[in-house]
């Protein structure tokens, strides 16, 4: 795994923005990244910022988003409740809300979606972090969908069976009226973290995977 926030010690601060559209996309995302971050980061902040849902849902996500933080330092975790399927016809009120968040929240690393990403939501939340946070480390990250729109990404995380366990219970376990959905099953999310493991050559056979547009050195 390449070291996230090169001058950072364990002792250090380090503050992650994590970003999604939907209810369970930063847990599928990048959950056993966040995982990882806090087993190396003593002293961690997650700001966590969910854009669409409704009551039923949002009530979901704050569960997951403190089922996944509970070892942090500290933790913001916000839902919002634009419509799940139009953001980009609210773009003006969620570009507001970006310019609002660049003011709370200044981060060291900023986990988002993948500009490529063919849902319309999931890629207006990948322009819009470009858009406003530009002198910062950004990763995008990758959800497994019918669309069948998976790439080739650059930047891997390699994570441990234990935290690869963790990921998928605690998605399985908070976000329980997914659970009729075919796709939305152990198996579909541990075959790709095993995928990126591969091509990773990760020791312990699973990784999260992400891609990287630019880094500074």
């Amino acid at each position: 795994m390449m070291q996230i926030g090169f001058n950072k010690t364990n002792e250090s601060e380090y503050r992650v923005l994590c970003l999604g559209a939907h209810c369970d996309d930063i847990e599928i995302g990048c959950g056993g990244t966040v995982l990882k971050l806090i087993e190396n980061y003593k002293n961690i902040i997650f700001y966590w910022v969910v854009f669409s849902s409704n009551q039923e849902r949002a009530q979901e996500a704050i569960a997951s988003a403190n089922l996944f933080l509970k070892e942090a330092k500290a933790k913001t975790v916000i839902v919002k409740d634009f419509r799940d399927g139009f953001l980009p016809f609210y773009g003006i009120e969620v570009k507001e809300y970006f310019e609002q968040l660049k003011q709370e929240f200044s981060p060291d690393l900023i986990l988002t979606h993948y500009r490529q990403d063919l849902h319309q939501d999931h890629r207006l939340i990948s322009d819009l972090t470009w858009n406003t946070f530009r002198n910062h480390l950004i990763l995008e990250y990758e959800i497994p969908k019918y669309d069948g729109d998976l790439g080739i990404p650059n930047f891997f995380v390699q994570i441990d069976e234990s935290i690869c366990r963790r990921k998928i219970q605690y998605i399985l376990d908070a976000f329980k009226t997914q659970t009729n959905k075919q796709w939305f099953t152990e198996e579909t999310f541990r075959s790709l973290l095993r995928i990126r493991g591969m091509e990773s050559n990760s020791p312990s056979k699973y990784a999260e995977a992400f891609y990287c547009r630019k880094i500074v050195f």
